[in-house]
């Protein structure tokens, strides 16, 4: 069935970051709070999220496992720190051999790496432990992306995991409230088959799209940290 105008629910991702951003609300302004994206499409609404909590913005590398010949369809993800995740009942269900499991994670494992040395370049990733983390995409269908992230985020004593997204599958949002501390979604439809068909636009974001929003915001969230740190001398002179 193709998509009807209906099902269309934003703009683009950031027409979508900026919605999300209000659900979000009750973190603005807080010291604790550190916003991270799940590259690539996830950036551009973390970005949005990011600026109107005046939080700074970072990045949580995954990537999906996809099936062997269907790509598009999750058997599992990888995440920074080494973090694997296989859904061992599908790969049974579907009898994928492991090699050709293997194969696919050390395809998706050297993307990866690419994009943390694309990203990052020689900065060290962002200190999660103790802070408050709202991890965020452009949407989920399975949530197998959004589970390795929270796997990997775990392991860094974060003080509270919130996933937040602008749309999601309710299988998904439902097996997230099991696995982060909240999950913000604004919208589980039925039947969902694919989240780009609830976005107007929803072309490819590109490597520089992601390093743009990432410089952008680092910009925005120094020149803030440095307009602060004079307000504080001078009242403390005044």
């Amino acid at each position: 069935m193709k998509p009807g105008a209906s099902q269309v629910m934003f703009g683009d991702r950031v027409d979508a970051g900026r919605v999300l951003a209000e659900r979000l609300w009750e973190y603005a302004g807080l010291h604790d709070v550190l916003v991270l994206g799940l590259p690539r499409g996830g950036v551009p609404v973390a970005a949005e999220v990011a600026e109107r909590l005046s939080a700074p913005l970072g990045i949580c590398l995954v990537r999906k496992l996809g099936v062997p010949g269907h790509a598009e369809f999750a058997m599992g993800a990888i995440a920074s720190g080494g973090v694997v995740e296989v859904d061992e009942a599908l790969v049974r269900k579907l009898h994928i051999a492991l090699p050709a499991v293997l194969n696919v994670v050390r395809t998706e494992r050297a993307e990866l790496e690419r994009r943390e040395f694309v990203y990052r370049g020689d900065r060290a990733p962002e200190r999660v432990t103790g802070k408050t983390v709202i991890v965020v995409d452009d949407g989920m269908a399975t949530g197998a992306t959004m589970r390795a992230v929270v796997s990997s985020l775990r392991g860094q004593s974060p003080a509270r995991i919130v996933v937040a997204v602008p749309v999601a599958s309710r299988q998904a949002c439902e097996d997230m409230q099991r696995h982060a501390d909240a999950c913000i979604c604004l919208a589980c439809p039925e039947p969902f088959r694919a989240v780009g068909l609830f976005y107007a636009n929803f072309a490819p974001t590109s490597d520089s799209e992601v390093i743009g929003c990432l410089s952008r915001m680092q910009l925005r969230h120094e020149s803030g940290a440095a307009h602060a740190r004079r307000e504080s001398i001078d009242g403390a002179s005044g």
